[in-house]
């Protein structure tokens, strides 16, 4: 049945309850009138009287307690598909927690015999998700058995409910790749990331490679692996045969459709360039100029060439590799400032490449990042497929990142970032 028939079924059982909630009323005002007038008549004194004093109380005793019943289940009812959306929300993420729980309680009412025929109750339901915290009310409008006893026809029942997205370990930096010297870091690689866990998946020998004049001052470096070389520098905590955390975003991203016609493509001239979201085919921007990516989805075909001394301002952006010889390729002296967006689809997605072809997974490719005067970053860098190189001096300040690749080379970077938290969901109840 659609969410119409349904409707229209809980409108006929709310009715039927009300007309017999309507009649029960009569009956039992009927009763009370005709017992209180031969209470009044009775030639027992002082007991009829007695006795009619008593029956108001005890009729308005007997509705209440009914009205209390009918509320105290129904509260319980609709506390239930509450809790049950925003922790159908909680399970897909904070991507989409907040849509997919809207969603879940709207059909949850829809499809409701005691909740479907009351108009107010979906204009007065909220979920929002409020940094780690999905949190949701609902008010439903219940009409009283005895609305003559206490003057009120309805009472309101509110519920609310709240799912924490508790902050979990997930790396800032996961290396899949089972490759000897998935890891390798040279001379001059300074990272900053005090709070960040490394994860690097390999067994080989060795899995990693770290050469002296490195300064790793992070939370941990986690290696699956027992082989390594380590020539020198300084690591804050290293442990072997570790327990890495898997691919927290295998098949948990939405992968685009991939637009007919270019919104951009070939070279483009000029200090100062602006690109709407959309398709930009194998891109080439002269000189050094200061490019803006408006918010929303930009999907790059083929590479995107910036040259050296470029300036990139992308707010509220994700960037999409639809293929392995797509790619960002930066010549050095770069200054970006660049975060994903808040919300949508694509929330803390920066930049991510198709993953659901087999053939682009078994086809890795190596992504280079030259040297930068600064980097700010904000967002998940998803690139499973590529053996990323970082060349010269990359700087990177005051970002929040969480990035997996295949495999990783740092030549010389000064990186001080922390990481963005996975989510796991924990449900507490307020009501």
């Amino acid at each position: 049945m659609n969410a119409d028939g349904r409707a229209f079924e809980g409108w006929i059982a709310m009715r039927l309850r009300f007309e017999l909630r309507s009649a029960l009323a009569r009956i039992v005002s009927a009763m009370a009138t005709s017992c209180y007038g031969r209470f009044v008549h009775s030639r027992a004194a002082n007991l009829s009287i007695v006795m009619a004093l008593s029956l108001l109380p005890l009729v308005g005793a007997i509705g209440f307690a009914i009205d209390y019943t009918n509320v105290l289940r129904e509260k319980n009812e609709l506390q239930a598909l509450l809790d049950a959306a925003l922790l159908g929300g909680a399970a897909q993420g904070a991507t989409s927690a907040e849509a997919t729980a809207t969603s879940l309680f709207s059909g949850f009412i829809a499809g409701s015999p005691d909740f479907a025929a009351d108009p107010d109750l979906k204009a007065n339901m909220s979920i929002k998700l409020d940094n780690s915290t999905l949190s949701g009310s609902a008010t439903y409008s219940y009409p009283r058995l005895f609305p003559f006893v206490l003057g009120d026809p309805t009472v309101n029942v509110r519920v609310t409910s709240a799912v924490k997205m508790a902050t979990s370990a997930v790396p800032c930096i996961i290396v899949l790749a089972n490759n000897p010297q998935a890891l390798l870091l040279n001379s001059g690689a300074n990272v900053d990331a005090e709070s960040c866990v490394i994860d690097v998946h390999s067994t080989r020998d060795p899995a990693f490679i770290m050469n002296a004049g490195v300064t790793m001052n992070i939370s941990k470096l986690c290696v699956k692996g027992t082989k390594y070389i380590k020539n020198g520098g300084t690591l804050s905590k290293l442990e072997t045969a570790c327990a890495v955390t898997a691919d927290p975003y295998a098949g948990a991203i939405p992968e685009p459709a991939v637009p007919s016609a270019c919104t951009t493509s070939g070279a483009r001239d000029g200090q100062t360039q602006t690109l709407n979201p959309g398709l930009h085919c194998w891109v080439n921007f002269n000189g050094s100029p200061t490019i803006t990516f408006n918010p929303g989805l930009h999907i790059i075909k083929g590479p995107m060439i910036i040259n050296s001394g470029a300036k990139v301002i992308a707010e509220g952006v994700t960037f999409y590799f639809p293929d392995t010889d797509s790619m960002i390729q930066a010549n050095g002296a770069l200054t970006i400032t660049a975060s994903a967006p808040s919300s949508g689809a694509y929330k803390d997605i920066l930049m991510l490449e198709k993953t659901s072809d087999p053939a682009n997974n078994a086809n890795k490719r190596q992504y280079v990042f030259n040297g930068s005067n600064g980097e700010s970053l904000t967002g998940i860098i998803y690139l499973p497929n590529r053996d990323v190189t970082y060349n010269s001096t990359t700087n990177i300040t005051s970002s929040k990142i969480s990035m997996v690749v295949n495999t990783m080379i740092i030549n010389s970077a000064n990186w001080k970032f922390s990481g963005i938290a996975g989510q796991s969901a924990k449900i507490y109840l307020s009501q």
